[in-house]
C-alpha cells in the first residue's frame, strides 16, 4: 500500500458512500486518495478491478485515464513554452500549415458550406484553454459541425490507423465553428497540442513525454498502451446497462484488460485521452503542481507558469459548458478548468479550485483554498461528472469543514 501521513480528517463518510456505490452497481470499483498540501493522508480502495471477479485494487492497478491525459500535455506544452520554443499567442500555422486560410461555420449556418474566413488565426493559447472554434465530434452527435467531423474521417475515438499530424490534416478541412478565442468548446485541441509538441520538440509525443516527465518522475506505469506483462494489473472497463439513467444498477464489461483497444500498440497518440496510468504515477505529477512545479528534488515548470496555467483565460462572460453536464462558475486556464463561483449545493470550499477528469471516471481536483487535493478512480463510461465524483468531494470538503468546526 500507499504510505500515508497521519491525519484529523474523517473521512468515515466517505468511505461508505463510495463503498454504497459499488454495492449498488453503479461503478464497478473505486480508489480514492487524499492529500492535505503535498501529504498523502488517506488511500482507499473499494470493490475489485474486475467488478468483483477477484482481483484485488491495488495503487499500481492500470487506469484508462482518458482526458486525465490534457493535464499531462498540457504541461508538456509548457514545459516547451518555459523554453521559448514558441509564444502562447503564435498562430498555430506557424507550426502547422494545415490551420492556414480556415473557414468557419455562420452562427445561422444550415449546412457545413455556410462558411465565412476566419476573422483571426488559432493561437497556441486558445487550444489550451478550449477556444480555438475546434470540436470533438461526438459531444454534440446531431449538430453540424460534429457530423461533418464524422463524415470528414475526423475520429476522436480512433483506435488504429490514424495519426496526430493525420488528425490534424483532416481538421484543417473543416470549418471552425465559432471564430476563434470567442466561446468555449470541448474540443480536439489538446490533440493539436500534442501534434505542436512534436513539431517544435522533433520527438514523437509518446517519446517526448516519456523523456521529459514520465521517466523525470518515476512514473513507469504510465504509457498509451499496456503491455502483456502489465496486463494483470490492468483494470476492467464497464458500461451501464441503461445509459439513460447513470444512477441505475448493473454494469456490463466495455473493454477488456487483455484483449481490448489498450492491449497493444496504438498509432494515435492521443493528447486528449491517450493515457494508461495508476495511481502510484499520476499523483507524482498532481504532487508537482500542487508543489509548483517542483516534487523531490526535480523542477519541470516554475511557479509563474503554474500561477498561468490556474489563470483564466476566456473572454469576458464567456464560461465551460457542456450539453449534458451544468459545470456553474466554471472558467478555464491552460489545461486546468477554474472554479470561480460556487453553484447552489456546492461546496464553499470549491471556490479556486482547478482539476479536471477523464470520461472513465478519473478525477482530479486540487483546493488551494483548503489545502486538500483529491482523486477518485474507477472505469465506468461514461463516469465524468457522475453523482459519484459530486458525492466524493463533496463528503471530502465536509470532512475539512468539520475538523474547523
Amino acid at each position: 500500500m500507499m504510505e500515508t501521513k497521519p491525519t484529523h480528517l474523517d473521512l468515515s463518510a466517505m468511505h461508505a458512500r463510495m463503498q454504497w456505490y459499488v454495492d449498488e452497481e453503479m461503478i464497478p470499483f473505486c480508489t480514492t486518495l487524499v492529500m492535505e498540501g503535498t501529504d498523502i493522508v488517506d488511500v482507499k480502495t473499494f470493490g475489485s478491478m474486475d467488478g468483483g471477479e477477484g482481483r484485488p485494487l491495488q495503487p499500481d492497478t492500470i487506469y484508462r485515464m482518458y482526458s486525465n491525459t490534457k493535464i499531462v500535455t498540457s504541461v508538456a506544452a509548457m514545459i516547451l513554452w518555459e523554453a521559448g520554443k514558441f509564444d502562447l499567442d503564435d498562430p498555430i500555422e506557424k507550426f502547422i500549415p494545415d490551420f492556414a486560410d480556415l473557414q468557419v461555420l455562420k452562427t445561422d449556418a444550415t449546412s457545413i458550406e455556410d462558411v465565412e474566413p476566419a476573422n483571426s488565426s488559432i493561437t497556441i493559447r486558445q487550444l489550451l484553454s478550449h477556444t480555438s472554434g475546434l470540436s470533438y465530434g461526438f459531444i454534440e452527435p446531431e449538430s453540424i459541425i460534429d457530423k461533418a467531423y464524422v463524415a470528414g474521417g475526423v475520429n476522436a475515438l480512433a483506435t488504429s490507423g490514424q495519426t496526430l499530424q493525420g488528425l490534424c490534416e483532416a481538421l484543417g478541412k473543416q470549418p471552425l465553428v465559432f471564430q476563434p478565442g470567442t466561446f468555449w468548446r470541448y474540443s480536439l485541441a489538446t490533440d493539436v497540442t500534442a501534434r505542436l509538441i512534436e513539431v517544435i520538440s522533433g520527438l514523437p509525443f509518446d517519446e517526448f513525454l516519456k523523456e521529459n516527465i514520465f521517466a523525470t518522475l518515476g512514473m513507469s506505469d504510465t504509457d498509451f498502451y499496456v503491455p502483456t506483462d502489465k496486463q494483470d494489473r490492468f483494470s476492467t472497463m464497464y458500461r451501464p446497462e441503461d445509459f439513460l439513467d447513470p444512477l441505475a444498477r448493473g454494469l456490463v464489461k466495455a473493454d477488456d484488460p487483455r484483449e481490448g483497444l489498450y492491449s497493444k500498440p496504438n498509432t494515435f497518440l492521443s493528447g486528449g485521452g491517450g493515457l494508461c496510468s495508476t495511481l502510484v504515477d499520476y499523483i507524482k505529477l498532481i504532487q508537482l503542481i500542487v508543489n509548483d512545479g517542483e516534487w523531490q528534488g526535480t523542477r519541470l515548470l516554475k511557479p509563474a507558469t503554474l500561477d498561468l496555467m490556474r489563470t483564466n483565460q476566456l473572454p469576458e462572460g464567456v464560461v465551460v459548458n457542456f450539453p449534458m453536464w451544468d459545470m456553474p462558475g466554471t472558467t478555464f486556464g491552460l489545461g486546468f478548468a477554474l472554479k470561480e463561483a460556487a453553484g447552489e449545493g456546492e461546496p464553499v470550499g470549491a471556490m479556486g479550485e482547478y482539476h479536471w477528469g477523464g470520461m472513465a471516471g478519473t478525477h482530479s481536483w486540487m483546493s488551494p483554498g483548503t489545502g486538500i487535493t483529491a482523486m477518485c478512480m474507477t472505469q465506468r463510461m461514461p463516469g465524468f461528472w457522475h453523482a459519484f465524483s459530486h458525492d466524493f468531494k463533496q463528503l471530502v470538503y465536509d470532512a475539512h469543514t468539520n475538523l474547523k468546526t
